[in-house]
């Protein structure tokens, strides 16, 4: 997630919330990549809100209050 430049420019210049709308687009794109290679996480990321909500949380919280 630090290296997606959308993220890193909306955590820069923007509110929390538009941030967290460029996460979750980073997300996606980053887990469109796995689909290849790990077609079970691709399934669960697509298929399962819970998992999908679950990923999403951690991973925007472990990267929002980071340094750019």
């Amino acid at each position: 997630m630090n290296a997606d430049r959308p993220y890193q420019n909306a955590k820069k210049n923007s509110d929390k919330q538009n941030a967290r709308i460029e996460h979750d687009k980073a997300l996606e794109r980053a887990i469109l990549s796995l689909i290849t290679d790990d077609t079970e996480l691709f399934k669960q990321f697509m298929d399962n809100q819970d998992f999908k909500k679950w990923l999403a949380d951690t991973v925007f919280g472990l990267t929002y209050g980071s340094a750019a």
